[in-house]
């Protein structure tokens, strides 16, 4: 069961990831005005927050998938 290892090992990082970001963000170009061939965009920034919790919960899944591989091998 080296694969349970893996994906805990894999739940962990992206769980303590999440904790040391906190968000994530990206920039989306949309469409202001168009008139003909005329067109006029502006740069628009999405932020989503990760909670703490979620950050936690990962983590603590990660660590059992963990537990739960070495037994099992």
């Amino acid at each position: 069961m080296r694969n349970l290892v893996w994906i805990g090992i894999v739940l962990i990082v992206l769980g303590v990831g999440g904790l040391a970001i906190g968000h994530f963000s990206y920039t989306e170009d949309e469409k202001v005005l168009k008139a003909g061939p005329l067109e006029v965009t502006a740069e628009k920034e999405h932020h989503f927050p990760i909670p703490t919790a979620a950050g936690v919960v990962v983590v603590i899944a990660g660590v059992a998938l963990v537990l739960a591989g070495r037994r099992s091998a």
